[in-house]
C-alpha cells in the first residue's frame, strides 16, 4: 500500500464531526496485510520497517492537526522516540511518542492532549507517551539515562521546528550526560541486562530484542555513537574510522536477521512478543525456509542460524565497546604501555599485539594471546584492534597450523592454567578461534537441542561444564560442593578432566552414538598433542561414559550389590571413578540450572561411596546377599536400641519384612519405620512425614492392609496435590502389610516443610487410601506452557532381572499432569506388583523406571500380558493428554 492509499482513509475518516475510527482502522489493517505480503515476497526487511514507520507518521500528522487545535500547535512538537524515532517499526511495535510543550498546558490544551491520545489507542496503536516541558525533559534526562536515551532517538514529526531545536541543545552532551559519563552508564546497563539473561544469549527461549547478542546490543552501538560523535547511523562509524566496511556489513546483516525473524514472530503472535519460545519456533523454522534432516529437526537448524548470528553480533559489540572504552574514557595521559615480550604488551591493562604482523609473522602467538592473558593477573581483557586482528587472522588457523607443535604445546598450557583458563575458553569461543582449530567443535557451535531438558546450546554447555570443574579446584568456591573439592585433590592430572568435557558432547547432530564419535575425535586430538597412550585413554574413556554414572545412579537400583558391581567393573579403578564422578557432576549442573537438585547429589555420592569400597574390595569377590542383608539389620538394631519397646516386638516385626528391605533402607530409615509401626498399632492405615537430612526432600511413609491399589491412591493423592515424587520404595511384609516410603519436593524442588501442608497430605492420603479401590480423580493441574510445544511418543520396554524374580519396565513419554497416577492405575488393574520405582522427568518428558512382579512376586515373561500392559498404558496416556 502507497502513501496515496493510506491518505484515502484518513480522507475519509475526516467528517463534520471530527475524525472516525472505522476507516483508519480499515487503512492500517491493509497496511498491515500489504507488509505481511511484501514480507512473504522477499522485500527488503529494512523498507518494511521503513514504511510502517512512514505510514504511522502520516497518520499521527493528520490525526494532531484535527484534536489540536492550530494556534495550540504553534507552542507544541509532537516527536517520535526510542524505535519510532530510529524510523524502525515492526507490527507490534510500540508507538513511542513525546508531545513537547513551550510552557505547563492549560485545561483546554490537556483535554485536546488527551482526545488525541484516546483516539490513537482506539484506532489499534498502542502508544507510549510522555508530554513534557524542555525544563521536564532537562530534569528526567538527567535523572534517568533511559529516559536520555530515549529522547536522543528523536523525529519531529509535526510542530514547531524552533522549540524542537531548544530541546535538542538543551540535552546536549555539553548540557547533560558527556560521552564519558552516557558510556559508563549504557555499559552498566548493558552488564545488568545480560545477567538478567544468565549472561549467555543461547538460552532455549532467547529474547530477540534485550537478550546478550540481541537488537539491543547493535543499539548501544548506536546510542553512543550518536552521543559522541553525533552519528545519525552506524553507516557514519566507517566514515570515522572506527568500524571497518565489512563490520559495518556484519552488522547490518545481523540486524536484519533479527529484524525478519522478529518480524516474523510479532505476524504469528499478533501482537508484540521478542521471545523465541517454543510455541513458535516450530513454524518459524518452516517459514524461514528449514527442513528436517535425519539428525537435524528443521526448528534446530533454524535456531544454530539464529544463535550463530548473535554470537555475530556480541563479538562486535565487545570489540566495539571497547573502541569506545579506548576512545572515551582514556586520556593520553591514562595510556599506560608496559612491555610483555616481544610480540605482545599491556596497553592499559589490555593486551595488544606490539605491530599488525604478529600473526602473520608467527600464528601460533594466536593461541599465546590467550595463554597469557590467562597466565597475566594485570591484563583486564584485548585491546579492540588486536580483536579485530584476531578476527582477520583466523584464515591462518588451517590443519598445517592445527598440527604444529607449538601451537600444540601452547593449547595445552592454557588447558592446565592455574587460573583464567574457562575465561579463555569463552573468549576463544566468541571470536571464533575455537570453531577454527578444532573444526568438530564448530559444527557444535550454536547448536540447540529442542527439549526442554538441555537448556542451552551444545557449545555453551560444553564451556559451563570446564567452568564447573574448575570451581571444584578453588578453595573459594569449596562452600558450594565440599565433596567435590575433595574428589579434586586426588586427581592425577585435571587437565584431562577439562579434554573430556571440552569434547563430551562434541558429536551431539550426528549419525551414530555421540559418546562414542566424540571418544574418535577426543582420541585423535590427545594423539596430535602429544598425551602419551594412558593419557589419551583416559579422556576417551571419559567421553564415551561420560553418562554411564548419572544413568546408573538415576534409573538403575543401586541398593543392588550386583549393579554396583558391574558399574565398578565397567569404571576400573578409584582414578576413573573420580574423574567420572566430577565430570558427571559438573555436566548435570551445566544442562539445565533447574535440573540439579540434594537428591541427585545423594544417589551419585551413594553410587560414588558404593563403587569405591567394591573396587577397593575387589571387583571380582561377590558379595553374599544374605551377609550384606545381616549387617545392615544388625546397624539398624543398634540404632533402635533407645525405642520404648521391648526386643521381642522389634525382632517379630523385623521377622516379617523381606530381605531386599534391609539393602534399600538405612538404619535410622528403618528406625523411624519401625517406631511409626509399634507405636500405632491399633492404626489401620499410618502415613508419616518427615524431612530427609541432606537432600531437600520429605520422606512420606505409608503403613496398611495389602491390596493392589496403594501405590495408585498414594501417587494419584500427591500429584492432586502438586507434588512431585522422586523415589518409590514399595515392599510387602511377609504378614501382608503394604510398607512404602515416597520421597518428595514440592513445586520448587524443595522439601515440604509446612506443619499445616505436612498434616494436610497425611489426612489426605489416609482418606483416600481409606476408599481401597484405583484412584478416579482427574489432576486439575494446567499442563505448563512449554510442554504444549512437544509431542514426543510414548516408549516402553522391558528387560527381566532374573536375579531378582522381577521384570524392569522403563516409560519415556511426554510429561503431563496426572501421569504418574494414570500409570499405577493401569498397573493395578492388571494386577501387576511394584516393587521400586524411580521417577525421572527430563524437561518436557518422563523417564521412569517400574520394578514389576506377578501377584506370586515372579518375573512377568509373559510375552502377551507385556503387550497388553504396554498397549494399555500407552492408550491411558494418549487418553488422558486429550483430556
Amino acid at each position: 500500500m502507497n502513501m496515496q492509499e493510506i491518505d484515502q482513509y484518513l480522507h475519509a475518516a475526516k467528517t463534520p464531526t471530527g475524525m472516525q475510527i472505522a476507516p483508519i482502522i480499515e487503512g492500517l489493517n491493509k497496511t498491515n496485510q500489504c507488509l505481511y505480503d511484501d514480507f512473504d515476497k522477499g522485500v527488503a526487511i529494512e523498507t518494511l520497517v521503513y514504511r510502517k514507520a512512514s505510514v504511522i507518521d502520516r497518520v499521527l500528522n493528520v490525526c494532531i492537526e484535527d484534536f489540536i487545535k492550530s494556534q495550540k500547535r504553534n507552542n507544541c512538537c509532537l516527536i517520535a522516540v526510542g524505535g519510532y524515532g530510529r524510523v524502525e517499526l515492526l507490527p507490534g511495535s510500540d508507538i513511542d511518542l513525546m508531545l513537547l510543550l513551550e510552557k505547563k498546558p492549560g485545561k483546554d490544551m490537556q483535554e485536546q492532549i488527551s482526545a488525541f491520545l484516546t483516539f490513537l489507542w482506539d484506532i489499534g496503536l498502542e502508544v507510549g507517551h510522555s508530554v513534557r516541558s524542555i525544563k521536564d525533559c532537562v530534569r528526567e534526562g538527567k535523572a534517568d539515562v533511559t529516559v536520555m536515551t530515549n529522547m536522543i532517538e528523536s523525529r519531529l514529526l509535526h510542530g514547531s521546528t524552533t522549540l524542537y531545536e531548544k530541546f535538542q541543545l538543551a540535552i546536549a552532551p555539553k548540557k547533560m550526560w558527556s560521552s564519558r559519563k552516557f558510556f559508563e552508564a549504557k555499559l552498566e546497563e548493558q552488564q545488568n541486562r545480560h545477567l538478567r539473561y544468565n549472561d549467555t544469549a543461547y538460552n532455549l527461549e532467547p529474547n530477540i530484542k534485550e537478550g546478550p547478542g540481541g537488537l539491543r546490543d547493535i543499539q548501544i552501538i548506536g546510542w553512543v555513537a550518536k552521543r559522541h560523535f553525533g552519528a545519525r547511523s552506524l553507516r557514519e562509524l566507517v566514515d570515522h574510522e572506527f568500524i571497518t566496511e565489512n563490520e559495518y556489513q556484519i552488522l547490518e546483516a545481523g540486524q536484519k536477521h533479527l529484524w525478519k525473524v522478529r518480524f516474523a514472530l510479532h505476524r504469528l503472535a499478533k501482537r508484540r512478543e521478542d521471545r523465541l519460545l517454543f510455541d513458535y519456533q516450530s513454524e518459524l523454522a518452516t517459514e524461514f525456509g528449514f527442513k528436517a534432516g535425519k539428525n537435524n529437526q528443521a526448528i534446530e537448524q533454524f535456531m544454530q542460524q539464529y544463535y550463530r548470528t548473535i554470537m555475530e553480533l556480541e563479538r562486535l559489540n565487545e570489540m566495539l565497546l571497547q573502541i569506545f572504552r579506548e576512545e572515551i574514557l582514556l586520556t593520553d595521559a591514562q595510556k599506560k604501555i608496559s612491555i610483555i615480550n616481544e610480540r605482545f604488551m599491556l596497553r592499559n591493562r589490555y593486551i595488544e599485539v606490539r605491530d599488525a604482523d604478529v600473526f602473520k609473522r608467527q600464528p601460533s602467538a594466536l593461541v599465546e594471546l590467550f595463554l597469557l592473558i590467562s597466565t597475566h593477573d594485570k591484563c583486564d581483557g584485548v585491546t579492540a584492534s588486536t580483536i579485530r586482528l584476531v578476527r582477520e587472522h583466523l584464515y591462518l588457523v588451517d590443519d598445517d597450523f592445527s598440527s604444529n607443535e607449538e601451537v600444540n604445546h601452547l593449547f595445552m598450557q592454557l588447558m592446565s592454567a592455574p587460573s583464567g583458563m574457562t575465561h579463555q575458553m569463552r573468549r576463544m569461543n566468541s571470536y571464533g578461534f575455537l570453531a577454527a582449530y578444532i573444526p568438530a567443535f564448530g559444527k557444535i557451535t550454536g547448536r540447540m537441542q529442542y527439549d526442554l531438558f538441555h537448556a542451552y546450546t551444545v557449545d555453551q554447555h560444553s564451556i559451563f561444564v570446564i567452568r564447573n570443574l574448575r570451581r571444584f579446584a578453588l578453595d573459594i568456591h569449596e562452600d558450594e560442593f565440599p565433596f567435590c573439592n575433595e574428589v579434586y585433590r586426588e586427581l592425577e592430572d585435571p587437565c584431562l578432566l577439562y579434554l573430556a568435557a571440552l569434547f563430551h558432547d562434541i558429536a551431539k547432530g550426528r549419525d551414530g552414538d555421540h559418546s562414542e564419535l566424540g571418544a574418535d575425535e577426543a582420541t585423535q586430538f590427545c594423539l596430535q598433542h602429544n598425551l602419551n597412550r594412558k593419557e589419551t585413554r583416559v579422556v576417551s574413556h571419559l567421553v564415551r561414559d561420560h553418562l554411564i554414572m548419572s544413568v546408573t545412579a538415576q534409573r538403575k537400583d543401586i541398593s543392588d550389590p550386583d549393579v554396583v558391581r558391574d558399574f565398578a567393573r565397567h569404571v576400573g579403578s578409584i582414578s576413573m571413578l573420580n574423574y567420572l564422578y566430577l565430570l558427571t557432576v559438573a555436566d548435570i549442573r551445566s544442562t539445565n540450572p533447574k535440573l540439579w537438585n540434594n537428591w541427585k547429589d545423594a544417589l551419585l555420592k551413594q553410587l560414588y561411596g558404593a563403587t569405591k569400597q567394591v573396587i577397593r574390595r575387589g571387583i571380582d569377590i561377590a558379595p553374599d546377599i544374605e551377609d550384606i542383608v545381616q549387617e545392615n539389620r544388625d546397624a539398624a538394631f543398634d540404632e533402635m536400641r533407645d525405642l520404648p519397646y521391648p526386643i521381642d516386638d522389634i525382632n517379630a516385626l523385623c521377622d516379617q519384612l523381606p530381605g531386599d528391605y534391609f539393602l534399600r533402607h538405612r538404619p535410622l530409615e528403618i528406625k523411624w519405620h519401625v517406631n511409626t509401626i509399634l507405636n500405632n498399632l491399633e492404626t489401620d492405615i499410618l502415613v508419616n512425614i518427615r524431612q530427609a537430612k541432606f537432600t531437600k526432600t520429605t520422606k512420606v511413609f505409608v503403613y496398611c492392609d495389602e491390596n493392589p491399589y496403594v501405590f495408585s491412591q498414594v501417587t494419584g493423592t500427591i500429584g492432586s496435590l502438586g507434588l512431585s515424587i522422586l523415589n518409590a520404595e514399595i515392599f510387602t511384609t511377609r504378614n501382608n502389610k503394604v510398607m512404602d516410603t515416597f520421597i518428595i519436593q514440592d513445586q520448587n524442588s524443595e522439601a515440604v516443610t509446612d506443619n499445616a501442608t505436612i498434616r494436610h497430605i497425611e489426612a489426605e492420603l489416609i482418606r483416600a487410601l481409606q476408599s481401597n479401590s484405583i484412584y478416579k480423580s482427574v489432576s486439575h493441574k494446567r499442563q505448563p506452557r512449554q510442554l504444549k510445544a512437544f509431542d514426543r511418543p510414548t516408549e516402553i520396554q522391558f528387560e527381566q532381572d532374573y536375579l531378582n524374580s522381577r521384570t524392569v519396565m522403563e516409560i519415556s513419554a511426554m510429561d503431563m499432569p496426572g501421569l504418574l497416577s494414570v500409570i499405577a492405575n493401569v498397573i493395578a488393574t492388571m494386577e501387576i506388583n511394584i516393587t521400586h520405582a524411580k521417577i525421572s522427568t527430563l524437561g518436557e518428558k518422563i523417564d521412569d523406571i517400574f520394578y514389576l512382579t506377578t501377584p506370586d512376586g515372579k518375573n512377568i515373561t509373559d510375552e502377551q500380558e507385556l503387550d497388553k500392559l504396554r498397549t494399555q498404558i500407552t492408550e491411558a496416556l494418549v487418553a488422558r493428554k486429550v483430556a
